[in-house]
Protein backbone atom coordinates (compact mmCIF):
# COMPACT_ATOMS: atom_id res chain seq x y z
CA UNK A 1 0.00 0.00 0.00
CA UNK A 2 1.48 3.34 -1.01
CA UNK A 3 1.30 6.15 1.52
CA UNK A 4 0.50 9.83 1.26
CA UNK A 5 4.17 10.61 1.87
CA UNK A 6 5.29 8.38 -1.00
CA UNK A 7 3.00 10.24 -3.40
CA UNK A 8 3.46 13.81 -2.18
CA UNK A 9 6.82 14.84 -3.62
CA UNK A 10 7.11 18.05 -5.65
CA UNK A 11 5.72 18.14 -9.20
CA UNK A 12 8.19 19.43 -11.79
CA UNK A 13 6.29 18.58 -15.00
CA UNK A 14 2.52 18.02 -14.70
CA UNK A 15 2.34 16.42 -18.15
CA UNK A 16 4.27 13.42 -16.83
CA UNK A 17 3.92 13.64 -13.06
CA UNK A 18 0.75 15.41 -11.93
CA UNK A 19 -0.58 15.01 -8.40
CA UNK A 20 -4.32 15.53 -7.96
CA UNK A 21 -3.85 15.71 -4.18
CA UNK A 22 -1.19 18.40 -4.22
CA UNK A 23 -2.56 21.15 -1.94
CA UNK A 24 -2.25 23.83 -4.62
CA UNK A 25 -3.97 21.61 -7.22
CA UNK A 26 -6.78 20.87 -4.76
CA UNK A 27 -7.25 24.58 -4.06
CA UNK A 28 -7.16 25.66 -7.71
CA UNK A 29 -6.72 22.91 -10.32
CA UNK A 30 -7.45 25.08 -13.36
CA UNK A 31 -3.96 26.54 -14.03
CA UNK A 32 -2.40 23.08 -14.02
CA UNK A 33 -5.18 21.68 -16.21
CA UNK A 34 -4.66 24.57 -18.63
CA UNK A 35 -0.90 24.03 -18.68
CA UNK A 36 -1.42 20.37 -19.59
CA UNK A 37 -4.14 21.15 -22.15
CA UNK A 38 -2.03 23.68 -24.02
CA UNK A 39 1.14 21.58 -23.98
CA UNK A 40 2.33 19.14 -26.64
CA UNK A 41 0.84 16.40 -24.46
CA UNK A 42 -2.79 17.29 -23.60
CA UNK A 43 -3.29 13.80 -22.14
CA UNK A 44 -0.96 13.67 -19.17
CA UNK A 45 0.25 10.63 -17.24
CA UNK A 46 1.43 10.01 -13.69
CA UNK A 47 2.66 7.05 -11.70
CA UNK A 48 1.30 8.52 -8.46
CA UNK A 49 -1.63 6.93 -6.66
CA UNK A 50 -1.50 3.73 -8.68
CA UNK A 51 -0.98 5.53 -11.99
CA UNK A 52 -3.46 7.28 -14.28
CA UNK A 53 -3.98 9.27 -17.46
CA UNK A 54 -5.51 12.77 -17.44
CA UNK A 55 -7.18 13.99 -20.66
CA UNK A 56 -7.82 17.74 -20.50
CA UNK A 57 -9.34 18.68 -23.87
CA UNK A 58 -13.11 18.70 -24.32
CA UNK A 59 -13.10 16.53 -27.44
CA UNK A 60 -10.86 13.89 -25.86
CA UNK A 61 -12.92 13.65 -22.67
CA UNK A 62 -16.16 13.31 -24.65
CA UNK A 63 -14.62 10.73 -27.00
CA UNK A 64 -13.45 8.58 -24.09
CA UNK A 65 -16.84 8.86 -22.38
CA UNK A 66 -18.58 7.62 -25.49
CA UNK A 67 -16.25 4.66 -26.10
CA UNK A 68 -17.67 2.72 -23.18
CA UNK A 69 -16.61 -0.67 -24.57
CA UNK A 70 -12.94 0.31 -24.44
CA UNK A 71 -13.04 2.64 -21.45
CA UNK A 72 -15.18 0.78 -18.93
CA UNK A 73 -16.83 1.84 -15.69
CA UNK A 74 -15.82 -1.14 -13.59
CA UNK A 75 -14.01 1.28 -11.28
CA UNK A 76 -14.85 4.98 -11.18
CA UNK A 77 -12.70 6.18 -8.26
CA UNK A 78 -9.72 8.36 -9.13
CA UNK A 79 -7.25 6.24 -7.16
CA UNK A 80 -6.56 2.54 -7.27
CA UNK A 81 -7.31 0.70 -4.05
CA UNK A 82 -5.14 -2.23 -2.95
CA UNK A 83 -8.19 -3.51 -1.07
CA UNK A 84 -10.30 -5.45 -3.50
CA UNK A 85 -14.00 -4.59 -3.38
CA UNK A 86 -14.73 -8.25 -4.05
CA UNK A 87 -13.55 -9.13 -0.57
CA UNK A 88 -15.83 -9.28 2.44
CA UNK A 89 -19.59 -9.63 2.86
CA UNK A 90 -20.47 -7.00 0.26
CA UNK A 91 -18.89 -8.55 -2.81
CA UNK A 92 -20.55 -7.35 -5.99
CA UNK A 93 -22.22 -4.29 -4.46
CA UNK A 94 -21.25 -1.29 -6.57
CA UNK A 95 -23.18 1.85 -7.55
CA UNK A 96 -25.34 1.08 -10.58
CA UNK A 97 -25.88 2.43 -13.17
CA UNK A 98 -22.78 4.60 -12.91
CA UNK A 99 -20.54 1.55 -12.34
CA UNK A 100 -22.39 -0.64 -14.86
CA UNK A 101 -21.42 -1.54 -18.38
CA UNK A 102 -23.80 -2.81 -21.08
CA UNK A 103 -25.89 -4.87 -21.29
CA UNK A 104 -26.83 -4.55 -17.58
CA UNK A 105 -26.34 -0.78 -17.70
CA UNK A 106 -29.40 -0.36 -19.93
CA UNK A 107 -31.96 -1.70 -17.48
CA UNK A 108 -30.06 -0.34 -14.46
CA UNK A 109 -30.47 3.18 -15.87
CA UNK A 110 -33.96 2.68 -17.27
CA UNK A 111 -35.25 1.65 -13.85
CA UNK A 112 -34.15 4.81 -12.03
CA UNK A 113 -34.63 7.43 -14.76
CA UNK A 114 -38.33 8.03 -13.98
CA UNK A 115 -37.35 8.93 -10.40
CA UNK A 116 -35.20 11.77 -11.71
CA UNK A 117 -37.40 13.02 -14.54
CA UNK A 118 -38.15 16.78 -14.38
CA UNK A 119 -41.77 16.24 -13.33
CA UNK A 120 -40.65 13.79 -10.63
CA UNK A 121 -38.03 16.00 -9.01
CA UNK A 122 -40.28 19.09 -9.19
CA UNK A 123 -42.17 17.82 -6.14
CA UNK A 124 -39.02 18.38 -4.04
CA UNK A 125 -38.74 22.09 -4.88
CA UNK A 126 -40.94 23.50 -2.12
CA UNK A 127 -39.46 21.21 0.50
CA UNK A 128 -35.96 22.24 -0.58
CA UNK A 129 -36.93 25.91 -0.45
CA UNK A 130 -38.39 25.48 3.05
CA UNK A 131 -35.23 23.66 4.16
CA UNK A 132 -32.99 26.44 2.84
CA UNK A 133 -35.04 29.06 4.67
CA UNK A 134 -34.85 27.07 7.93
CA UNK A 135 -31.08 26.79 7.60
CA UNK A 136 -30.72 30.53 7.04
CA UNK A 137 -33.06 31.25 9.96
CA UNK A 138 -30.51 29.48 12.14
CA UNK A 139 -27.64 31.87 11.41
CA UNK A 140 -28.87 35.04 9.71
CA UNK A 141 -29.00 37.05 12.94
CA UNK A 142 -25.33 36.25 13.65
CA UNK A 143 -24.11 38.23 10.65
CA UNK A 144 -21.64 35.50 9.78
CA UNK A 145 -21.84 31.85 8.75
CA UNK A 146 -19.99 29.09 6.99
CA UNK A 147 -21.54 28.88 3.53
CA UNK A 148 -20.13 25.37 3.29
CA UNK A 149 -20.84 23.54 6.53
CA UNK A 150 -23.82 25.63 7.73
CA UNK A 151 -25.64 25.71 4.40
CA UNK A 152 -24.39 23.94 1.26
CA UNK A 153 -23.46 20.73 3.07
CA UNK A 154 -26.84 20.51 4.78
CA UNK A 155 -29.08 20.60 1.70
CA UNK A 156 -28.45 17.60 -0.59
CA UNK A 157 -28.13 15.14 2.27
CA UNK A 158 -31.63 15.96 3.51
CA UNK A 159 -33.16 15.92 0.02
CA UNK A 160 -31.65 12.49 -0.65
CA UNK A 161 -32.85 11.27 2.74
CA UNK A 162 -36.38 12.31 1.82
CA UNK A 163 -36.17 10.50 -1.51
CA UNK A 164 -34.93 7.31 0.11
CA UNK A 165 -37.41 7.55 2.96
CA UNK A 166 -34.74 7.39 5.68
CA UNK A 167 -34.53 9.41 8.88
CA UNK A 168 -33.65 13.08 8.55
CA UNK A 169 -31.53 12.89 11.71
CA UNK A 170 -29.00 10.69 9.85
CA UNK A 171 -27.63 13.72 7.98
CA UNK A 172 -24.44 14.10 10.02
CA UNK A 173 -23.64 10.39 9.78
CA UNK A 174 -24.29 10.38 6.04
CA UNK A 175 -21.96 13.35 5.53
CA UNK A 176 -19.25 11.67 7.58
CA UNK A 177 -19.56 8.41 5.64
CA UNK A 178 -19.54 10.12 2.25
CA UNK A 179 -16.47 12.18 3.13
CA UNK A 180 -14.84 9.00 4.38
CA UNK A 181 -15.32 7.43 0.97
CA UNK A 182 -14.74 10.38 -1.37
CA UNK A 183 -12.22 12.50 0.52
CA UNK A 184 -10.04 10.88 3.19
CA UNK A 185 -10.70 7.43 1.75
CA UNK A 186 -9.16 8.29 -1.62
CA UNK A 187 -5.70 8.34 -0.05
CA UNK A 188 -6.48 5.87 2.76
CA UNK A 189 -8.18 2.73 1.41
CA UNK A 190 -8.82 1.36 4.91
CA UNK A 191 -10.88 4.45 5.76
CA UNK A 192 -12.65 4.11 2.40
CA UNK A 193 -13.59 0.50 3.08
CA UNK A 194 -14.73 1.21 6.65
CA UNK A 195 -17.08 3.98 5.55
CA UNK A 196 -18.33 2.06 2.55
CA UNK A 197 -19.25 -0.80 4.86
CA UNK A 198 -21.09 1.61 7.17
CA UNK A 199 -23.16 2.78 4.21
CA UNK A 200 -23.97 -0.75 3.05
CA UNK A 201 -24.76 -1.93 6.60
CA UNK A 202 -27.19 0.94 7.06
CA UNK A 203 -29.03 0.28 3.83
CA UNK A 204 -29.10 -3.47 4.39
CA UNK A 205 -31.10 -2.77 7.55
CA UNK A 206 -33.35 -0.38 5.60
CA UNK A 207 -34.04 -3.09 3.00
CA UNK A 208 -34.96 -5.59 5.68
CA UNK A 209 -37.35 -3.04 7.20
CA UNK A 210 -39.04 -2.29 3.84
CA UNK A 211 -39.61 -5.96 3.21
CA UNK A 212 -41.50 -6.17 6.51
CA UNK A 213 -43.04 -2.70 6.35
CA UNK A 214 -43.44 -1.45 2.74
CA UNK A 215 -44.07 2.26 2.37
CA UNK A 216 -45.67 4.51 -0.21
CA UNK A 217 -43.66 7.14 -2.08
CA UNK A 218 -40.45 5.51 -0.91
CA UNK A 219 -37.66 4.80 -3.40
CA UNK A 220 -36.34 1.75 -1.57
CA UNK A 221 -39.80 0.15 -1.51
CA UNK A 222 -40.34 1.03 -5.17
CA UNK A 223 -37.05 -0.60 -6.17
CA UNK A 224 -37.84 -3.74 -4.23
CA UNK A 225 -41.20 -3.91 -5.99
CA UNK A 226 -39.66 -3.65 -9.46
CA UNK A 227 -38.84 -7.33 -9.75
CA UNK A 228 -41.78 -7.99 -12.06
CA UNK A 229 -40.14 -5.82 -14.75
CA UNK A 230 -36.42 -6.22 -14.15
CA UNK A 231 -34.07 -8.79 -12.56
CA UNK A 232 -33.82 -6.76 -9.35
CA UNK A 233 -31.75 -8.25 -6.54
CA UNK A 234 -30.97 -7.01 -3.05
CA UNK A 235 -27.43 -6.29 -4.24
CA UNK A 236 -28.78 -4.06 -6.99
CA UNK A 237 -31.03 -2.11 -4.59
CA UNK A 238 -28.16 -1.71 -2.12
CA UNK A 239 -26.00 -0.48 -4.98
CA UNK A 240 -28.53 2.17 -6.04
CA UNK A 241 -28.83 3.38 -2.44
CA UNK A 242 -25.03 3.50 -2.28
CA UNK A 243 -25.01 5.57 -5.48
CA UNK A 244 -27.71 7.95 -4.23
CA UNK A 245 -25.71 8.72 -1.12
CA UNK A 246 -22.23 8.86 -2.63
CA UNK A 247 -23.08 10.61 -5.91
CA UNK A 248 -25.99 12.73 -4.70
CA UNK A 249 -24.52 14.51 -1.69
CA UNK A 250 -20.89 15.60 -1.99
CA UNK A 251 -21.24 16.55 -5.66
CA UNK A 252 -24.21 18.87 -5.22
CA UNK A 253 -23.05 20.50 -2.01
CA UNK A 254 -19.72 21.21 -3.74
CA UNK A 255 -21.54 22.91 -6.62
CA UNK A 256 -23.62 24.99 -4.18
CA UNK A 257 -20.55 25.90 -2.12
CA UNK A 258 -18.45 26.87 -5.14
CA UNK A 259 -21.26 29.06 -6.46
CA UNK A 260 -21.66 30.87 -3.13
CA UNK A 261 -17.86 31.29 -2.97
CA UNK A 262 -18.09 32.90 -6.42
CA UNK A 263 -21.02 35.18 -5.55
CA UNK A 264 -19.27 36.31 -2.35
CA UNK A 265 -16.57 37.82 -4.57
CA UNK A 266 -18.76 39.09 -7.42
CA UNK A 267 -21.42 41.59 -6.31
CA UNK A 268 -21.97 42.49 -9.98
CA UNK A 269 -23.25 38.96 -10.63
CA UNK A 270 -25.56 39.10 -7.63
CA UNK A 271 -26.99 42.35 -9.00
CA UNK A 272 -27.28 40.92 -12.50
CA UNK A 273 -29.51 38.11 -11.21
CA UNK A 274 -31.58 40.46 -9.06
CA UNK A 275 -32.19 42.71 -12.04
CA UNK A 276 -32.70 39.84 -14.51
CA UNK A 277 -34.29 36.85 -12.77
CA UNK A 278 -34.98 35.29 -16.18
CA UNK A 279 -31.24 34.56 -16.31
CA UNK A 280 -31.42 31.85 -13.67
CA UNK A 281 -31.52 28.89 -16.11
CA UNK A 282 -28.43 30.02 -18.01
CA UNK A 283 -26.72 31.15 -14.80
CA UNK A 284 -27.08 27.70 -13.26
CA UNK A 285 -25.59 26.08 -16.36
CA UNK A 286 -22.70 28.52 -16.37
CA UNK A 287 -21.90 27.93 -12.71
CA UNK A 288 -21.98 24.19 -13.35
CA UNK A 289 -19.59 24.65 -16.26
CA UNK A 290 -17.15 26.95 -14.48
CA UNK A 291 -17.10 25.03 -11.20
CA UNK A 292 -17.76 21.46 -12.31
CA UNK A 293 -17.25 19.45 -9.14
CA UNK A 294 -16.75 15.91 -10.42
CA UNK A 295 -13.88 13.93 -11.91
CA UNK A 296 -14.80 10.32 -12.63
CA UNK A 297 -12.52 7.47 -13.71
CA UNK A 298 -12.57 4.77 -16.35
CA UNK A 299 -10.52 1.60 -16.75
CA UNK A 300 -8.95 0.69 -20.08
CA UNK A 301 -10.39 -2.67 -21.14
CA UNK A 302 -7.60 -3.64 -23.55
CA UNK A 303 -4.33 -2.28 -24.84
CA UNK A 304 -4.96 0.66 -27.14
CA UNK A 305 -3.29 3.79 -28.46
CA UNK A 306 -5.44 6.87 -27.94
CA UNK A 307 -4.26 10.22 -29.31
CA UNK A 308 -0.72 8.84 -29.45
CA UNK A 309 -0.83 7.56 -25.84
CA UNK A 310 -0.03 3.84 -25.38
CA UNK A 311 -2.69 2.85 -22.85
CA UNK A 312 -2.58 -0.62 -21.34
CA UNK A 313 -5.41 -2.85 -20.13
CA UNK A 314 -6.21 -1.89 -16.54
CA UNK A 315 -4.88 1.66 -16.82
CA UNK A 316 -6.97 4.28 -15.05
CA UNK A 317 -8.20 7.36 -16.91
CA UNK A 318 -9.36 10.41 -14.98
CA UNK A 319 -12.34 11.96 -16.74
CA UNK A 320 -11.46 15.58 -16.03
CA UNK A 321 -14.82 17.19 -16.71
CA UNK A 322 -13.64 20.41 -15.00
CA UNK A 323 -10.76 20.62 -17.49
CA UNK A 324 -13.00 19.89 -20.48
CA UNK A 325 -15.38 22.65 -19.39
CA UNK A 326 -12.59 25.24 -19.52
CA UNK A 327 -11.25 24.27 -22.94
CA UNK A 328 -10.99 27.44 -25.08
CA UNK A 329 -11.59 25.32 -28.18
CA UNK A 330 -15.13 24.76 -26.94
CA UNK A 331 -15.90 27.82 -24.78
CA UNK A 332 -15.09 31.45 -25.45
CA UNK A 333 -13.31 33.06 -22.48
CA UNK A 334 -13.58 29.77 -20.56
CA UNK A 335 -12.12 31.04 -17.28
CA UNK A 336 -14.68 33.85 -17.11
CA UNK A 337 -18.11 33.29 -15.56
CA UNK A 338 -20.66 34.70 -18.01
CA UNK A 339 -24.12 34.24 -16.51
CA UNK A 340 -25.90 34.81 -19.82
CA UNK A 341 -23.60 32.52 -21.85
CA UNK A 342 -25.67 31.23 -24.75
CA UNK A 343 -23.54 28.40 -26.14
CA UNK A 344 -22.79 26.11 -23.23
CA UNK A 345 -22.59 22.40 -24.02
CA UNK A 346 -20.79 21.68 -20.77
CA UNK A 347 -20.08 18.18 -19.48
CA UNK A 348 -20.42 18.83 -15.76
CA UNK A 349 -22.76 15.83 -15.64
CA UNK A 350 -20.58 13.70 -17.90
CA UNK A 351 -21.23 12.48 -21.41
CA UNK A 352 -22.28 9.30 -23.13
CA UNK A 353 -24.29 6.48 -21.56
CA UNK A 354 -23.07 7.30 -18.05
CA UNK A 355 -24.23 10.90 -18.06
CA UNK A 356 -25.53 11.69 -14.57
CA UNK A 357 -29.06 10.37 -14.14
CA UNK A 358 -29.67 12.79 -11.28
CA UNK A 359 -28.84 15.96 -13.19
CA UNK A 360 -32.40 17.36 -12.94
CA UNK A 361 -32.39 17.01 -9.17
CA UNK A 362 -28.92 18.54 -8.88
CA UNK A 363 -29.98 21.53 -10.97
CA UNK A 364 -33.07 22.04 -8.84
CA UNK A 365 -31.11 21.92 -5.58
CA UNK A 366 -28.44 24.28 -6.89
CA UNK A 367 -30.94 26.80 -8.24
CA UNK A 368 -33.17 26.82 -5.17
CA UNK A 369 -30.24 26.98 -2.73
CA UNK A 370 -28.77 29.99 -4.53
CA UNK A 371 -32.11 31.74 -5.05
CA UNK A 372 -33.07 31.49 -1.37
CA UNK A 373 -29.62 32.63 -0.21
CA UNK A 374 -29.60 35.66 -2.51
CA UNK A 375 -33.17 36.54 -1.53
CA UNK A 376 -32.38 36.41 2.19
CA UNK A 377 -28.72 37.50 2.10
CA UNK A 378 -28.25 39.71 -0.96
CA UNK A 379 -24.99 41.27 0.25
CA UNK A 380 -22.16 39.14 1.64
CA UNK A 381 -18.41 38.63 1.30
CA UNK A 382 -15.70 36.21 2.32
CA UNK A 383 -14.38 36.70 5.85
CA UNK A 384 -10.89 35.67 4.76
CA UNK A 385 -10.31 34.39 1.21
CA UNK A 386 -7.09 32.69 2.27
CA UNK A 387 -8.90 30.71 4.98
CA UNK A 388 -11.25 28.93 2.57
CA UNK A 389 -10.42 25.23 2.48
CA UNK A 390 -11.09 22.88 -0.43
CA UNK A 391 -11.59 19.20 -1.12
CA UNK A 392 -10.33 17.71 -4.35
CA UNK A 393 -9.48 14.53 -6.17
CA UNK A 394 -12.87 13.02 -6.95
CA UNK A 395 -15.04 16.02 -6.04
CA UNK A 396 -13.83 19.62 -5.99
CA UNK A 397 -15.47 22.21 -3.79
CA UNK A 398 -15.05 24.41 -0.71
CA UNK A 399 -15.39 22.80 2.70
CA UNK A 400 -14.84 25.78 5.03
CA UNK A 401 -16.07 29.02 3.49
CA UNK A 402 -16.92 31.65 6.08
CA UNK A 403 -18.86 34.68 4.93
CA UNK A 404 -20.11 37.84 6.63
CA UNK A 405 -23.26 39.77 5.83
Amino acid sequence: MTTVEENSGPVTDPTSDYNIFDPEFVRDPYPTMSEIRESKCPIAHTDRWGGSWLPTRYDDVVAIAQEHEIFTSRSITVTASPLRQAEGPYAGIAAPPITSDPPDHHWHRRLILPVFAPQSVAKYEQGTRDLCNRLIDGFIDKGEADAGTDYAQQIPVRVISAMLGVRDDMADEFVSWVRGVLEVGLTDPIVRLENRNKIINFFREELADRKKNPRENDLITDLLNSGDKYPVTDQYVLGVCNLMLIAGIDTTWSAIGSSLWHFAQHPEHRKQLRDNPDLWPTAVEELLRAYSPVTMARLVDRDIEFQGCPMKAGDRILMAFPAANRDPRQFENPDEVILDRQHNRHVAFGSGIHRCAGSNLARLELRVALQVWLERIPEFSLVDPAAVTWAGGQVHGPRVCRVRF
